[in-house]
């Protein structure tokens, strides 16, 4: 009996000091911690990313406009060449017995048109004489004309004769890089319906650009002279810069995607862009350095009555836009003038001077809320209405 009631006791005891410490010690103080930021010079950016295709600025297709046979070819891949150098020959026996035939028919119409020519003057003097009839005259006028119409037709058929006999000789038109070769000796190539390609030569591989497709939520925002950066798999650890020379109005569609190709010039001059490389890109549609700026958070900060300390207390403006500091126990606005913005930092045009430190979010620490494990609300930022304890948007219940 002695035993129970000992241990009756000790149970009432502990029973009372934890009531004790549940209603004077057992809740932690909760404590709010504010995070500042200094209004400060910073460069504030905006960009857009896009994937294009490396290649020369000026490339030209080498074609011939005659069919036959591959003779000569005198350049390979990468071949070095000079305006006006000869590349390659088609073999020519043809187009030179074209244009022996073309020379025998001008010869022989322009004998035709010797012999015409007098005749017409023979009938035309016994005409004027009155020794040969109208009609005979006018048979040997029409002889005459037709002759001559045979010898101009026998000349364009020889200067057409010279000319291809002249395609057959395959020249570069500019001076430049043969990138690709696409046929080879004794192939035979037919002009018929279409222009045969034989090489693809660049003007300048020290001069490149990129075809970039860029999706039509950005391309609005894409403008000429913007700075560029790219990379390209060939060489990851490398950065090439550029800029925005052209962005082309034609849209072009595909799986319903809709892109727009704008144009960024690459300037190559050690050689290492390849036309065909793939470049990752980077364009900067909104570039201001060294300006006033603050975080974009600090400009979306506001204190509320609900929950502040003891003694703090609250000096607002009227002002579309406003960042906060705590002087001491004073929360007190500043209304500034805002610009350019990337959704990270923000511009400050006016209203707060360099170096000031504003308010820009806060944590809770310790309470019932860090214990239960819980994500506390802000007590700083207004509160949503909550239906069922009928409280109003600052946390307290609205009056009656």
């Amino acid at each position: 009996m002695k035993n129970k009631k000992l241990w009756m006791g000790i149970g009432a005891v502990v029973l009372v000091a934890l009531v004790i410490w549940l209603f004077s010690g057992g809740k932690k103080e909760e404590k709010v911690e504010f995070e500042t930021a200094k209004v400060m010079k910073q460069d504030i950016q905006t960009s857009i990313t896009a994937t294009g295709t490396i290649e020369p600025v000026t490339s030209v297709t080498v074609g011939t406009q005659v069919s036959g046979i591959v003779a000569k070819l005198y350049v390979d891949y990468n071949s070095v060449v000079k305006k006006g150098q000869v590349i390659a020959e088609l073999d020519k026996i043809n187009l030179i017995s074209e244009l022996n035939r073309a020379k025998a028919d001008l010869a022989s119409a322009q004998s035709t048109l010797n012999y015409e020519t007098a005749n017409y003057n023979r009938f035309k003097t016994l005409y004027e004489k009155g020794l040969v009839s109208a009609n005979d005259y006018e048979n040997a006028r029409l002889t005459y004309d037709k002759a001559r119409q045979t010898v101009a037709s026998s000349k364009e058929n020889v200067m057409k004769a010279q000319t291809n006999l002249g395609y057959a000789t395959i020249t570069s038109p500019i001076d430049g890089v043969v990138l690709s070769k696409s046929v080879e000796e004794g192939q035979t190539v037919a002009a018929s319906f279409n222009t045969p390609e034989l090489f693809t030569i660049a003007k300048d591989l020290t001069d490149m650009r990129v075809i970039a497709d860029i999706d039509e939520a950005d391309i609005g925002g894409v403008k000429e002279g913007q700075r560029v950066s790219f990379t390209v798999d060939a060489f990851p650890d490398d950065k090439f810069d550029g800029e925005v020379t052209q962005v082309r109005q034609q849209a072009t569609t595909e799986s319903n995607v809709v892109t727009y190709e704008v144009v960024i010039s690459a300037p190559n001059k050690d050689l290492k862009l390849k036309p065909g490389l793939t470049a990752n890109v980077t364009i900067f549609t909104l570039e201001k350095n060294n300006v006033l700026a603050a975080p974009a958070k600090a400009l979306r900060f506001m204190p509320n009555e609900a929950l502040l300390s003891e003694g703090q207390k609250i000096e607002d403006v009227e002002a579309a836009t406003k960042v906060w500091t705590l002087d001491g126990n004073t929360f007190k606005a500043h209304a500034v003038e805002t610009g350019t913005t990337n959704g990270i930092t923000t511009e400050i045009v006016s209203g707060i001077s360099e170096g000031t430190e504003v308010l820009v979010d806060f944590k809770l620490s310790g309470g019932e809320t860090e214990e239960a494990g819980q994500q506390a609300q802000n007590p700083f930022m207004p509160r949503p209405r909550n239906n069922n304890n009928k409280q109003g948007s600052n946390g307290q219940a609205p009056k009656r």
